[in-house]
């Protein structure tokens, strides 16, 4: 396991944000294009490869954890501005996500 600095940690910001769209990108096996509320003026578009674990109405009004300064990349046709946290496993068979265990504000930090 490589070790990281805790000012690396830092440059990490990872909101709690609410799923408010989703849909199936076309063309693609795994992608979903999912707008998430995160706490600023507008929904953020995150696109995410779980059409094999979730389906669509799964996905919604879900309150997760995203991090919100990864650079934006293309999936998919579609740009992502950010990344949702889930843990799977190495064969890749279970995908689960974060989320918090009460409710909370969207755009709350992750510390």
């Amino acid at each position: 396991m490589d070790m990281i600095e805790f000012d690396d940690f830092k440059k990490l910001e990872m909101r709690v944000g609410t799923v408010v769209e989703v849909e199936r990108i076309p063309k693609t096996d795994k992608l979903y294009k999912m707008m998430v509320d995160v706490g600023e003026a507008e929904p953020i578009q995150i696109v995410s490869s779980l059409v094999p674990y979730y389906k669509a109405d799964e996905l919604m009004d879900q309150r997760i954890i995203v991090l919100v300064n990864l650079r934006p990349t293309r999936l998919g046709g579609e740009i992502s501005y950010g990344m949702l946290l889930a843990a799977e496993t190495k064969d890749e068979k279970e995908c689960v996500l974060l989320t918090t265990m009460n409710p909370i504000v969207n755009g709350t930090p992750i510390t």
